[in-house]
Order: structure tokens, then C-alpha cells, then sequence
């Protein structure tokens, strides 16, 4: 890797930060614990999936994730309800699924349709069985450094930072988007790890001057190619968490590989390790509740 001269300002090859073998190993490590608890005690880790919709995208997701799951010794069932469902409707199935002992993990893909207030139906879901960080529950246990399950996608953010040694503990992170599942929780695990977060979002005044402080910038927009290269911090760790269509990220790719010094890749870096974290915080579930049946 070429390693930038942050006094002069020369530009760097930024190296990939690749997330797929880090989460083929964390999903292989998750299998081992789901055969271990399976053969010790009968119970098979299982993952409910609930899909409210025919959106094609997120079926695709749901079906990536079922056989992810299958693959890693973890049950699934599998929840499709019609677009037409309503608010107190789902709420009904997340409480059912909630409230089954061969239940162990429950996602909800998101987004839901319009009509339904997906907040509601997040708080639905039992904080035991919040295997994918959603509720309020598991944003508090984040920002408070309590045990509870991360968000998914930011959890997996981390790890892959601290996969690529890259150093927390005093760099500036600044974070471009404040979803409650992604932006809001992964600048709070930033903080638990000793960083000095900012956030920013597609509004804040004077962003590309915020992001060229950074050492490391979460970019969680959802616009294509939004984050340019000149907006970078020559040797800054660029986290492109964004998917949009056509493969393409929230950060202009070739723009940013001539400036940062790690750069994940879209697709095949964040998203691996968003599955394998799901996949791992099902096991442990499964074993919480176990021990506690």
C-alpha cells in the first residue's frame, strides 16, 4: 500500500478493505457454536425473517440471508405478508414471533411499506430476539456500552475497522447520515471506541469542509457518489455503507481511491459483514435464551 504524506498532501492508492473473508470466517465461527448447541442441547439456532411486500430488492436480501443462514447450521422461518398489511397487523405477527421459543433472532426487512409505522413495528420485536439492533433497546445498550445486540450493519462496520487495525481511539470520525440503524448507532459505537464523532447528513452546511477533518468518514446517505474524492483528507479511512443501483456506493470510488488509505469496496465490504454479524448475534441469542429456558 502507498501511505500518503500528510504534510505535503500527497495523494495515496488507497488499499480495499474487504469484507468478505472476515465475514466468511465470523459466519464459519458462528456454525461451530450452532452445531455445539445443537448437539449439547437439541435447540438449533433460528432466524424468523418477516417481509411485508413483493419488493423485489428486498426479497433478493431476504432469500441472501436465508441461505446464508442454512449454510451456518441456523433454522429460518420464513414470514411474507401482503403489501397491503397494516401497522397493528404486523405488530400482531413480531409479537407471535416474539413470544415462540423456537424463535431465537427476528429481522424485519425494512424498509415496509408506507402505510405501516415501521418504529411501531421495530419496538414489536422482543429485545432478546433483536438479533438485528433495531429497537430502541438495543440503540440505548449501544450508546450507554451495555450488553444488547448491535445494529447490524454499523456493528459490522467496526469490526472490519478493527479487522484493518485502523486506529480509533482519538481520530476524528465524521458520519454522513443519521438513520436510526445506521448512522445514529455507528457514530455511537465510534464513540465507545474513543473516537471524536461528528455527524452530518445531506444538509449540513459546509459538509465537504466537515469530511476533509476526517480520519475516518462513514459515508450512510443514500445518494450515489455522493462523497468525492476532494473532499477527502489525503490517508483518511473512507467506509462507503451505501448500496444503490447498478453496485454503486455513496462515495465516488475511483475519486476516493486516489486519496484515502483504505477504502471498502461496493459491493463486497460492508455488506458481508452486515449478514455475518446478523448471523453470529442469532447464535447468541439462541445460547442466551437456551441457558436462561
Amino acid at each position: 500500500m502507498t501511505t500518503p504524506d500528510n504534510t505535503t498532501g500527497t495523494p495515496t492508492t488507497a488499499r480495499p478493505m474487504i469484507g468478505t473473508d472476515l465475514a466468511a470466517d465470523m459466519v464459519a465461527q458462528a456454525a461451530v457454536r450452532a452445531k455445539k448447541l445443537q448437539d449439547e442441547t437439541g435447540v438449533q439456532p433460528c432466524l424468523a425473517t418477516v417481509l411485508v411486500g413483493d419488493d423485489p430488492a428486498s426479497a433478493t436480501y431476504v432469500r441472501m440471508k436465508q441461505n446464508r443462514s442454512k449454510k451456518a447450521g441456523i433454522g429460518s422461518v420464513s414470514v411474507v405478508l401482503p403489501a397491503t398489511t397494516t401497522t397493528d397487523e404486523l405488530v400482531a405477527e413480531l409479537t407471535r414471533l416474539s413470544n415462540d421459543p423456537s424463535v431465537h433472532g427476528i429481522l424485519l426487512q425494512h424498509p415496509v411499506p408506507e402505510q405501516i409505522d415501521e418504529r411501531a413495528a421495530f419496538e414489536a420485536i422482543a429485545p432478546a430476539k433483536d438479533v438485528d439492533g433495531v429497537t430502541m433497546h438495543s440503540f440505548a445498550a449501544m450508546a450507554f456500552g451495555e450488553p444488547g445486540f448491535r445494529s447490524c450493519t454499523p456493528g459490522g462496520i467496526l469490526r472490519l475497522l478493527q479487522a484493518y487495525d485502523v486506529p480509533l481511539a482519538g481520530a476524528h470520525a465524521v458520519v454522513i447520515g443519521r438513520s436510526p440503524i445506521l448512522g445514529k448507532p455507528a457514530g455511537m459505537l465510534l464513540l465507545a471506541s474513543n473516537a471524536t464523532v461528528t455527524y452530518t447528513h445531506s444538509r449540513t452546511t459546509n459538509l465537504p469542509e466537515l469530511v476533509r477533518q476526517a480520519d475516518v468518514v462513514v459515508a450512510a446517505v443514500g445518494k450515489p457518489n455522493f462523497v468525492r474524492g476532494e473532499w477527502l483528507k489525503p490517508g483518511a479511512v473512507v467506509v462507503d455503507a451505501g448500496y444503490n443501483e447498478g453496485n454503486v456506493g455513496d462515495v465516488h470510488a475511483e475519486e476516493a481511491a486516489a486519496v484515502a488509505s483504505l477504502l471498502t469496496p461496493v459491493p463486497g465490504g460492508v455488506g458481508p459483514m452486515t449478514i455475518a454479524l446478523l448471523l453470529e448475534q442469532t447464535v447468541d441469542a439462541a445460547e442466551a435464551q437456551t441457558a436462561n429456558a
